[in-house]
């Protein structure tokens, strides 16, 4: 297990920064404060002694080992287990990273625990410590500044992710033919994305069904619909994406159907082409055999031919070779070989 973070927080203010679990435990009893525990990829014996130490349910503690859930919050008693996804968009790749987050809140304790690399929590400590006035309403504004920030951390990936979008629009009309291997590949992006963000709304909507019953900071409150409204917007932006990717698709289908159809036309057009000059060869080669048939019974010099002694053989061989010949042009001029 590595301890990213360990601090126990009195009104507000980092008091104490306990080096170990055990350490951790006494001192939040000593100073009766707020724990805020930052864990990454812990074993299952230090998650069971967090269990055993704040009562964590062993429903949520087995998705806590586990992992590779998808966003959600659930209630145990009063402890809330929350799973976030966050998401970083890498421009040089043309990829987003996804990480995941789960997050205990307790009535004096908050347990962060990632599964893959991220930045943001403690981002949010920082910013938290720099505004003790926000950070002394409690657990649960922990849990609101996670969620802001993992929100706020969604905004630059739908950008580079419609940046990625109106490249492919142009590149449609490139005739480049691996466009569609990148539609497919920027759509399950996209997909992944939606499954991040989506829930969102649902888990604060879920945290503002419990604002009067647990006595919720009125501020905290206001805080909170205002990221509820920036993720409504994001998840509605991205479900445009998705949209739009499906549109790019069917338009680039389109375009190589026309494209295909342009080449059939074209082969047909040069196969008929060549048909008709096979037609003509044929014609003339039919018109020139002939006379050349004739020619040849003639030229055998077989002395019994009847018109070999006659006077008028020659002219009558000659006249039949002009007839044929100008018989099968007729007929051929006819057909429209010639």
């Amino acid at each position: 297990m590595t301890i990213i973070d360990n601090a126990i927080y009195v009104d507000g203010v980092r008091v104490a920064e306990p080096r170990t679990l055990a350490q951790t435990y006494g001192l939040i009893r000593q100073h009766n404060g707020i724990a805020w525990i930052g864990l990454y990829r812990p074993n299952t014996e230090d998650i069971s002694s967090l269990a055993d130490e704040f009562g964590l349910h062993h429903l949520a503690v087995e998705d806590a080992i586990s992992a590779h859930q998808r966003p959600k919050i659930e209630r145990y008693d009063n402890v809330l287990f929350t799973v976030l996804r966050p998401a970083r968009y890498i421009d040089a790749e043309e990829r987003v990273e996804f990480g995941e987050l789960h997050i205990f809140v307790g009535p004096d304790f908050v347990i962060t625990i990632r599964h893959a690399e991220s930045t943001q929590v403690g981002g949010v400590r920082s910013r938290l410590e720099k505004a003790p006035e926000l950070l002394r309403m409690g657990p649960e504004a922990i849990l609101y500044a996670i969620l802001d920030r993992i929100v706020d951390e969604y905004e630059p990936v739908a950008r580079g992710l419609e940046n990625d979008i109106d490249e492919i629009e142009n590149q449609i009309f490139t005739g480049d033919t691996q466009v569609a291997r990148r539609i497919y590949a920027l759509s399950e992006t996209v997909i992944e994305f939606q499954r991040a963000i989506r829930p969102i709304p649902t888990i604060i909507e879920a945290l503002q069904r419990g604002f009067g019953k647990y006595q919720v900071d009125v501020e905290l409150q206001r805080y909170l619909r205002d990221v509820l409204d920036h993720a409504l917007r994001l998840a509605d932006h991205v479900d445009q994406f998705r949209a739009t990717l499906q549109t790019a698709l069917t338009v680039h289908f389109t375009l190589v159907a026309q494209q295909q159809n342009e080449e059939m036309r074209n082969m047909t057009a040069a196969s008929l082409a060549q048909n008709e000059q096979v037609k003509n060869i044929s014609s003339w080669a039919a018109i020139l055999f002939a006379p050349t048939l004739v020619g040849t019974v003639y030229g055998m010099n077989f002395e019994n031919i009847p018109e070999l002694h006659w006077s008028f053989g020659y002219p009558m061989a000659i006249s039949m070779m002009l007839l044929t010949g100008l018989t099968l042009f007729a007929v051929f001029k006819h057909n429209k070989w010639l």
